[in-house]
């Protein structure tokens, strides 16, 4: 790209701090979102706003981070409906930053081949390091590009927001990263929750616990992150939990259709459509410590086990 020009769609809780860092890049950033407030925070940073995504379809590129592939195919209807009237320059870019299914995003590929006259192509890219990372500009970021050439030029917009920025293969192939990632955040979470639980229940102090596994083969990122929330049982939303049993689905997903066997995915998928049960989707993730011990005091456990939401 030869002008550092992008639209961006979503400002939550990861995207508006994206978004903005693309502005202090030095990017021009045209942004649309369904919450007219975060658009006026985008403006104080020095951003654009769109008062639809149709207008940003002159955009090189069109960076998309939305909860899910359903909501991306909802916004970008009207978009897709331009281009079908009048092609996109070619060589545009749709670049979906959001944790969606590595089959649905080949399809959505397939979709914007389609309505761009062949003019515009995926590239999907999600990203990891939560909201600290995104504020900060420090995101791990792994991308599935069906042409090396397509990711060389969006890099300077990913390092425009991350520190660690990958091509892993076709498209798809970053979100099937991603899965893996949240595999292992997941998995984990819920392990420090059990052991948060099974410590208090013991009368040991879950912090000076945590304190010392960090110091041990148990230390990881998440356990420095996500650790000290456990602890002090502090659920305030950094991202919802309910999402994770979605980005584990999508593991489970992917192993049924590759032969492999997930059994901790799986387990994960269990424990978190229990915490969606529970009605605690809307809490950060660390709130799967509460699904536990709801789930110690009703010993609901076996209960659970074997249905999900």
């Amino acid at each position: 790209m030869t002008v550092p020009r992008a639209g961006f769609v979503g400002l939550g809780l990861m995207g508006a701090p994206m978004a903005a860092n693309l502005v202090r890049k030095g990017w021009t950033v045209t942004a649309w979102n369904r919450s007219p407030a975060a658009l006026e925070d985008f403006r104080r940073v020095g951003g654009s706003a769109a008062d639809s995504v149709e207008q940003l379809r002159d955009e090189p590129v069109v960076v998309f981070m939305l909860p899910d592939l359903a909501y991306i195919e909802d916004a970008a209807a009207g978009l897709f409906a331009s281009w079908q009237s009048s092609p996109p320059a070619a060589g545009t870019a749709v670049v979906v930053m959001s944790s969606v299914s590595p089959t649905a995003v080949r399809a959505f590929g397939r979709r914007v081949l389609e309505a761009s006259s062949g003019n515009a192509v995926v590239v999907d890219a999600p990203v990891s390091g939560g909201t600290k990372g995104a504020v900060d500009g420090t995101l791990a970021i792994m991308a599935g590009a069906d042409r090396d050439a397509d990711f060389s030029r969006l890099l300077p917009l990913f390092e425009a927001m991350g520190t660690t920025v990958r091509l892993l293969g076709p498209l798809g192939a970053g979100s099937l990263a991603k899965a893996c990632n949240q595999l292992v955040v997941g998995t984990t979470t819920a392990a420090l929750a059990e052991a948060a639980e099974l410590a208090e229940r013991s009368g040991v102090d879950v912090a000076a616990l945590f304190e010392v596994l960090s110091g041990g083969l148990a230390g990881s990122r998440v356990l420095e992150q996500v650790g000290p929330r456990i602890a002090r049982k502090d659920y305030t939303p950094t991202g919802p939990a309910k999402f994770m049993h979605k980005d584990l689905s999508f593991v489970v997903d992917s192993a049924d259709a590759t032969g492999a066997a997930v059994p901790m995915a799986r387990a994960g998928v269990e424990l978190y459509a229990e915490l969606k049960r529970q009605g605690l989707g809307d809490q950060d993730l660390a709130v799967v410590r509460q699904t536990i011990s709801n789930l110690s005091r009703t010993g609901a456990l076996s209960a659970a086990e074997g249905t999900s939401a």
